[in-house]
């Protein structure tokens, strides 16, 4: 196919690609290593070489095959060695006529040991700080993501040396689109570009995390094959090893690029892979051990800019937002009718949330402003997202992918934002964004990015050649604060009506407001008698099983009964909290889950309760959801205080935050870690759980202990 030839986003394509077996490529046991460094697998116990890769006998020592580690690098790399995790720098050694840096991390019962040739000694220390400070420097003074973006790939560039540098930005989709560049001249742009999915496997993008800076200083190198060979040695697992080999499906991918070098930056943004800085270059290229360190440093300084930079922005749009809201608010304080309001503020609402039309529709009344669809598609649409926007506001920047009848008003309705007020005759809130028909260069086509036919071996896409994909039919995005502020003026138009409609009602009814009173408190009262024989019921359980608990001779059946307390007591705190607030849909999880923790705390003893420490954000989610995740944390803060510190008192973590339209809540302790394999009805309670909440959880080595970390989305895309 030729160069930036157009393809419709709704066309059909030929081939999706099998993504699904390039993510079960098994990258952390290549059982080889690049062939530029040496590799020493020691026994962990006894600290002799057990183990390696590489030109050992050639470079460092003719006879190493068994020999203390400590005869070949010294006693103090090793020493440095003695806590677990990953040492990026543990000195260096004298090989047989080269010097070599030194790192190394504990794998198990093995110390897994690299050694890379040693920088230059005429490499100047002050003048690669002063080079740091600069660009460090440099992404201060940044005005916006862009220019950031535009000075990173720069300071990089200068940093490494290679021709060219991107700065590879990942979208919701996983596919990811370059966003900066500085290259050598005589070399094409990825400016722009976008890269599927499909070019970065899952398990690969997972790697990226963890190893920060990945370099390949000469894709045409010979394998550097673990040995002595043997099943367990070539099935060493070397994910924290910076010379690991790479995948050959990688290899092609570069080649095909028409790359030699490659090196990749991991930026990490709150533990999340938020985009990478790639460098290419046509001609081998390695980076010692210093400059690798000092890119992790300033990808460590531009992570902390880009966040500053994306809350700033946020910040500002959620301030704009508000003010926007104490406009109409204030227009809301007078008599007039919701219709007489529309036709007062409905330019305003639609400037307010920057929509191309707003709608407002009431059984057979309609008001517009702006660009909109024409009446009849505009009643269709209100009649089918009614019931969608009740609860929450509902929002698409594809509406004809949901609504197919919307395909005919795409041009005026492509992005939709609604809301609902019921009501005998509901009040729907309709705010429309135009289509915007783009063009996205892809760096090759991406609908043949990898080989499907499950009986031949994968292989990479072979063209970068640009692939223009007409994409029609969205708008630009609604942003999170947008979809909240829609939210919030539907409340305030429900609370306006409402109180409109009880001034009319005292002005029309005087006569009969002290019986309406009287109803009113008959209510109340009521709602209240509910809610105490509610209470009473859920404490009067609670107590049995407090008593059943004491009175029972067998330990193990105590300890589950003190569990049922817990989670009951997890339900009974979500039903007083509905009964406290006046929104009954939804919830601060965060004040919710400080209060379930103070009842925690209560349930325990003295000594364990000072060991909790809080990191709550706040975060509004729907009721059910909160008490599935209150259920969740109960069983994991008593799986803390069961399995980690054995029933005996010790720290637990636990953290609440807010990312895009996700929440994540970890639980860590400081304990003895992962030590159960059996599921029990607390590991398949919390499966269900976490199913219902179309969630995923993770457990993770704390060092020391067991951190478990719940994502899951706030609201149902």
């Amino acid at each position: 196919m030729a160069d930036e030839d157009i393809l419709r986003a709704d066309a059909p394509t030929e081939t999706g690609g099998d993504i699904a077996a390039c993510d079960r490529e098994p990258i952390h046991i290549p059982g080889s290593v690049q062939p530029h460094g040496l590799l020493l697998i020691v026994d962990a116990a006894s600290l002799k070489i057990v183990a390696g890769a590489g030109a050992i006998e050639r470079r460092l020592s003719a006879d190493w095959l068994g020999r203390p580690v400590t005869d070949l690098i010294g006693p103090d790399a090793v020493t440095a060695l003695a806590k677990p995790g990953v040492t990026d720098s543990l000195g260096g050694c004298d090989g047989i006529s080269e010097r070599f840096d030194i790192s190394g991390h504990h794998a198990g019962d093995q110390i897994l040991i690299e050694l890379e040739p040693a920088a230059s000694a005429d490499d100047d220390v002050i003048n690669l700080l002063g080079r740091l400070d600069a660009a460090s420097s440099a992404f201060e003074r940044a005005t916006d993501l862009h220019e950031l973006a535009e000075r990173a790939a720069t300071a990089f560039r200068r940093l490494t040396g290679f021709e060219r540098v991107m700065v590879y930005r990942f979208l919701d989709d996983d596919s990811g689109v370059v966003i900066a560049e500085d290259r050598d001249p005589a070399l094409g742009s990825f400016l722009n570009h976008h890269f599927p999915a499909s070019d970065i496997p899952k398990q690969a993008r997972a790697l990226y995390v963890r190893n920060r800076v990945r370099v390949i200083p000469d894709i045409r190198y010979d394998l550097a094959p673990l040995r002595p060979a043997s099943p367990a040695v070539a099935q060493t697992d070397l994910t924290d090893v910076a010379i690991r080999s790479v995948s050959p499906i990688h290899l092609q991918y570069l080649h095909n690029m028409g790359v030699r070098a490659s090196a990749s930056i991991s930026i990490v943004r709150d533990g999340l892979l938020w985009g990478l800085i790639a460098c290419h270059d046509r001609q081998p290229r390695r980076l010692d051990l210093r400059t690798r360190l000092s890119c992790k440093a300033l990808a460590g300084g531009l992570s902390r800019q880009i966040t500053a930079r994306e809350e700033a922005e946020t910040y500002r749009e959620r301030v704009r937002l508000r003010a926007s809201e104490d406009v109409v608010s204030a227009r809301l304080g007078n008599d007039s009718a919701l219709a007489d309001f529309f036709g007062d503020s409905g330019e305003e609402l639609r400037r307010m949330l920057a929509a191309d039309g707003f709608a407002a529709v009431q059984g057979k009344e309609m008001i517009f402003f702006g660009r909109t669809p024409d009446p009849a598609d505009v009643r269709a649409i209100a009649g089918w997202v009614r019931d969608r926007a009740t609860v929450q506001a509902y929002a698409t920047h594809n509406l004809s992918r949901s609504f197919p009848p919307a395909a005919a008003c795409r041009k005026t309705a492509s992005g939709l934002l609604a809301v609902t007020m019921s009501s005998e005759e509901p009040v729907i809130l309709l705010w429309f964004r135009a289509e915007i028909v783009e063009t996205v260069s892809w760096a090759g086509n991406p609908h043949k990015a990898v080989q499907s036919d499950p009986e031949v071996a994968l292989t990479p896409r072979a063209s970068f050649s640009a692939w223009r994909e007409l994409v029609e039919g969205r708008a630009r995005r609604w942003t999170f604060a947008e979809v909240e502020a829609a939210g919030r003026i539907r409340r305030l138009l429900f609370e306006a009506r409402q109180n409109r409609r009880l001034r009319e009602l005292n002005t029309e009814l005087t006569a009969t407001v002290a019986d309406k009173e009287t109803l009113l408190l008959q209510k109340d009262y009521l709602l209240k008698e509910v809610n105490h024989r509610v209470q009473n019921s859920l404490q009067l359980v609670s107590a049995f099983l407090q008593l059943q608990a004491r009175s029972v001779k067998d330990p193990a059946l105590s300890v589950h009964l003190d569990e049922a307390q817990r989670r009951l007591s997890a339900v009974a705190l979500v039903h007083r909290r509905l009964y406290s607030d006046d929104r009954v849909e939804t919830v601060d999880l965060g004040r919710y889950l400080e209060d379930l923790c103070g009842e925690i705390r209560g349930s325990m003893g003295t000594e364990d309760a000072h060991h909790m420490r809080l990191d709550l954000a706040p975060v509004l989610v729907p009721t059910d959801k909160a008490v599935t995740v209150g259920l969740i944390l109960t069983e994991l803060v008593i799986n803390a205080s069961k399995y980690a510190y054995g029933g005996k008192p010790g720290p637990v973590t636990i953290a609440l935050d807010e990312h895009r339209n996700r929440f994540r809540l970890v639980v860590a302790d400081h304990g003895t870690g992962k030590t159960r394999t059996r599921e029990g009805f607390g590991t398949r309670m919390l499966a269900a759980m976490v199913d219902q909440l179309s969630g995923t959880i993770e457990e993770q080595d704390n060092e020391p202990g067991l951190r478990v970390m719940l994502t899951a989305p706030i609201t149902e895309s």
